[in-house]
C-alpha cells in the first residue's frame, strides 16, 4: 500500500470514528485513569484547596418519589424514580469508568444522585479526597450535559468533615448552598462509634451547606431533624424494602 493510501485511510478513520460525549480517551476498566478523567471537568468551576469540581443547586428542587439503585435501574418505571448509588462500588464501577454511556438515560428519570463512593475512616486520607471527587466530577458532568443531579454527600473521619486539619471542610466542597442533598444513613446507625460519625458529620454538613431539602437514604436520626427545622428531610426505604412495598 502507497503512503498516500495510508494517510487517505487514516483520515477517513478519524473523520467517522464516533466521539465521546465527554470527549474521553481510553478508559481503564478497573479505575478511572489519566488523573481521574480530566475531560470529565472542562469547562468546570472549582472549590477549595483541593479544586473540587462544583455542582450548581437546581434553579428549582425536584423531590424524587423512590430512589433505585444504579444496579437495578431495568426494573423501575424512570418517570418514578431517581437513580442512586448507595450500594457497593462495584456495581456502578461502568458508570465510573464509561459515564457518557448513561448520560441519555439518566435524562429520563426524575433525577441522578451522584455516585457514593466508599469513603471509608480507616481510609488513607488520599483515597478519601479522591472518592469524593470522583462523585464530584461524575455530578459536573452529568448536569452539564442535562441531567437533574442531586449530589450525594459522604464524609469519613474528622479530616474530611472539620476544620481541624484544613481551613475547609473537604466532604462539602463543590457544592452550593442552599439546595437540594443526599445521604445515606444505611448501617451507619447500628452501633455507637458510627453513629456518632455519622451524627457529627451531619451537624458539619447542615452547618455548612444549610440545605433546603435533605434526601435520606434510611433514617434520619430525630435530633438531627430537631435541630434543623427549616430543612426538609425526605427518607427513602432502601431497595429490598421498596421491592416488597410495591410486590
Amino acid at each position: 500500500m502507497s503512503d498516500d493510501t495510508v494517510k487517505k485511510t487514516r483520515k477517513k478513520r478519524r473523520t467517522y470514528k464516533k466521539r465521546s460525549v465527554v470527549d474521553s480517551a481510553v478508559r481503564n476498566a478497573a479505575s478511572l485513569s489519566d488523573g481521574c478523567n480530566p475531560e470529565l471537568v472542562i469547562g468546570a468551576e472549582f472549590d477549595g484547596i483541593f479544586e473540587m469540581p462544583i455542582i450548581k443547586k437546581p434553579k428549582k428542587i425536584i423531590i424524587p418519589d423512590k430512589l433505585v439503585p444504579f444496579s437495578k435501574m431495568n426494573k423501575t418505571d424512570q418517570k418514578s424514580f431517581a437513580v442512586c448509588e448507595y450500594e457497593n462500588d462495584t456495581e456502578f464501577k461502568d458508570l465510573l469508568v464509561h459515564p457518557d454511556d448513561y448520560i441519555d438515560t439518566l435524562k429520563k428519570y426524575q433525577g441522578f444522585i451522584t455516585p457514593d463512593c466508599s469513603v471509608y475512616r480507616d481510609m488513607p486520607l488520599a483515597t478519601q479526597i479522591t472518592n469524593i471527587y470522583r462523585s464530584r466530577a461524575i455530578g459536573y458532568c452529568f448536569q452539564k450535559h442535562g441531567v437533574y443531579v442531586i449530589p450525594c454527600v459522604r464524609w469519613g473521619d474528622e479530616r474530611t468533615y472539620t476544620t481541624m486539619f484544613f481551613p475547609e471542610r473537604i466532604a462539602f466542597s463543590g457544592i452550593e448552598k442552599e439546595g437540594i442533598v443526599s445521604v445515606g444513613s444505611y448501617g451507619q446507625l447500628q452501633n455507637k462509634l458510627n453513629r456518632y460519625y455519622f451524627v457529627e458529620g451531619m451537624k458539619a454538613m447542615m452547618d455548612t451547606l444549610s440545605p433546603q431539602v435533605v434526601l435520606v437514604y434510611g433514617k434520619m436520626p430525630d435530633e438531627i431533624e430537631q435541630m434543623y427545622p427549616d430543612t426538609r428531610f425526605v427518607e427513602y426505604s432502601d431497595w429490598t424494602l421498596t421491592v416488597r412495598e410495591e410486590g
